[in-house]
């Protein structure tokens, strides 16, 4: 999927971990040879060029499309898999990997993990016995310094920007991409929504601080391409400085 993958463990090491951790990699090697757009021969490549039907593809493909529907439904638009034109589910298909991949971990009894896929994070019970996670956010337009650090258990974190991909986002409505602000940071419990909403909100831009605010489960934090920015009453770490809390209602 054009990132790296990672995965923090802080459960005691037994064998049904270890195998589980070898699969959560082959799922996600899986979701690569499906889901990938750098892959010209990837199911979802073949999809968009009209290669194959949808009733040919893995049964993952319409779980993904059926979720980018509801994603494109709870936003109004502002997420879309066809948002550049072609069909391109991937700002959805990696927080709904990297959640299942950390369920599989889970299901062998690792309860406190990070499950890393390039910056977007689910995070499963705490980093230690009584001790939260603390997950530093890359500030966008100052190398080697953090925006901000969310601190909490049971967390999901998903960041859009252009500072590493370039403006690769796109307006659905417009289908002009996207080059401001300079990152959202959307905070949720899962991350397959987490990450659709980031992208989301990224489209939003301005938009994006009073529909993040009305959305119950959800936080978010934006860093502007001027150094301002903007979080959210509850966002769970302490913003850079130049950026405004929202005001309580």
């Amino acid at each position: 999927m054009g990132t790296v993958f990672s995965f923090d463990i802080r459960d005691a090491r037994t064998p049904a971990i270890e195998s589980a951790l070898q699969d959560a990699v082959a799922w996600l090697h899986h979701v690569d040879a499906v889901f990938s757009t750098y892959r010209s021969d990837s199911v979802v490549s073949r999809l968009g060029r009209g290669e194959v039907a949808l009733v040919d593809c893995p049964t993952e493909v319409r779980e993904v499309l059926v979720l980018c529907e509801r994603a494109q439904h709870a936003t109004g638009g502002w997420f879309s898999a066809t948002a550049n034109g072609g069909l391109d589910p991937s700002g959805l298909v990696k927080g709904w990997a990297v959640e299942r991949a950390a369920r599989i971990l889970r299901a062998a009894g690792a309860h406190h993990t990070c499950v890393n896929g390039g910056g977007d994070l689910q995070l499963t019970g705490e980093a230690a016995p009584g001790v939260p996670w603390r997950i530093g956010i890359a500030h966008p337009l100052r190398p080697g310094e953090l925006c901000t650090v969310v601190t909490g258990a049971d967390l999901a974190i998903a960041t859009s920007g252009t500072t590493e991909r370039g403006a690769h986002i796109f307006d659905p409505h417009t289908g002009a991409p996207v080059t401001r602000p300079a990152s959202v940071t959307v905070v949720g419990s899962t991350l397959t929504l987490t990450d659709a909403y980031a992208t989301a909100a990224f489209a939003m831009g301005a938009g994006a601080r009073p529909w993040l605010e009305g959305l119950d489960g959800y936080e978010g934090l934006a860093v502007e391409q001027d150094g301002e920015g903007w979080t959210t009453q509850g966002f769970p770490g302490t913003p850079c400085e130049g950026t405004r809390p929202q005001a309580p209602a």
